[in-house]
């Protein structure tokens, strides 16, 4: 990719890196037996959705508009779960999906009356009250948590109309945490398993990174599916489609020193272009950047806009950087568009793809409509 020919600032999408990804995952869908579907709360670039097609035909949706974005741009019914329906959008939200899972038992009380004629198929969120994942934002089993039912609420039979379970505890997780959940799903709900007819285990499965055991995974899936093969399995991964597959570039406008402190100012934002920077936390890797060392020119990296915390580092190169030159944030695709704001009215980045031909294609950019349209 050469960056001399992208604008600054941009989100770049490879799309040999996005290939890659898609191939990996259909084959993990045929070699298991099961269903793989795209969840848009991680990536939803619609304008790619012809190359997701090409090897994955479904989705979840999280809300109205995934939902509807499913029925539009990919042509299909969306598997659907909200932590909360509303009387005003239900209906709407039934034109546009083909499975809805419900929270909790009150909600599916109050709007399964209204499927019955629509051909939708009805789940609940069931929570096992175990989950590996460290950091308490992204732990939906934590004590007290609002998502999902836990077992001690169902009693001893699913209310008539249910026709699949759906968990979602992982986060950027390993097949052996899915490995473990599932032990624990099957002991706390596996007396339900005859009165379904689809598990949904939800996403956080990174099947794309490097080391992650594909082959343990489709072990794993095969063994549950030989157990209850009634039962159609469904995973909805969203990091796992666009992982590593593109970066964010930026330039370098300013730089400052406060208490020796050094201070790249960027016209990128953390707080509006890349939130999970600050919220998970975790650091990026740059092109370019090197192990941080004594006596090598290190910087901290300064998004913006004027939220005082709107920085992090610090990354190291062999030489000083200078105004202008291009910081590229590395793995920027997945949580991150579907993350970002116009806080500050920031110049909000273009968004591109690198095609398999070597070429860069424009995809969209951004200007002061957008910004004073999202306000009124």
């Amino acid at each position: 990719m050469d960056y001399s020919k992208i604008p600054s600032p941009c989100y770049v999408l490879d799309e040999t890196s996005f290939r890659r990804n898609l191939t990996l995952i259909k084959s993990v869908k045929d070699r298991a037996g099961i269903e793989i579907i795209l969840a848009f709360k991680a990536f939803a670039l619609w304008k790619v959705f012809p190359i997701v097609l090409e090897y994955i035909g479904s989705s979840t949706a999280s809300s109205l508009a995934e939902a509807r974005l499913a029925f539009e741009e990919m042509g299909s019914f969306a598997h659907t779960y909200g932590p909360a329906y509303t009387d005003q959008e239900f209906p709407e939200i039934m034109k546009y999906s083909s499975h809805i899972t419900f929270n909790s038992l009150q909600q599916f009380h109050r709007f399964y009356q209204q499927t019955i004629n629509n051909n939708i198929s009805c789940g609940l969120r069931i929570n096992p009250e175990f989950s590996e994942v460290a950091t308490d934002l992204y732990n939906p089993c934590s004590p007290g948590s609002r998502l999902g039912i836990i077992a001690e609420k169902l009693g001893d039979a699913l209310p008539e109309g249910v026709e699949g379970l759906h968990f979602h505890t992982l986060c950027e997780s390993t097949s052996y945490d899915l490995e473990k959940t599932l032990k624990v799903v099957e002991q706390k709900f596996g007396k339900f398993f005859n009165q379904i007819r689809w598990l949904n285990m939800g996403g956080g499965h990174l099947m794309t990174r490097q080391g992650y055991d594909i082959e343990h995974l489709i072990a794993t899936l095969k063994q549950f599916r030989e157990k209850y093969p009634t039962l159609q399995l469904i995973l909805e991964p969203g990091s796992a489609f666009a992982w590593q597959s593109g970066v964010l570039v930026s330039s370098v406008v300013d730089l400052v020193e406060n208490k020796g402190i050094q201070t790249a100012m960027l016209d990128v934002s953390f707080a509006c272009h890349m939130p999970d920077c600050l919220e998970m936390p975790y650091k990026p890797s740059i092109v370019g950047e090197i192990n941080h060392s004594v006596g090598k020119p290190s910087y901290r990296m300064g998004g913006n806009s004027c939220l005082s915390g709107d920085f992090y580092g610090n990354w190291s190169f062999d030489s000083p950087l200078q105004i202008g030159d291009r910081i590229v944030f590395e793995d920027m695709m997945h949580y991150t568009l579907v993350k970002t704001t116009f806080f500050n009215g920031v110049t909000h980045p273009s968004i591109g793809i690198w095609t398999r031909d070597d070429k860069f294609q424009l995809l969209r950019t951004f200007g002061f409509e957008d910004y004073k349209n999202r306000m009124a």
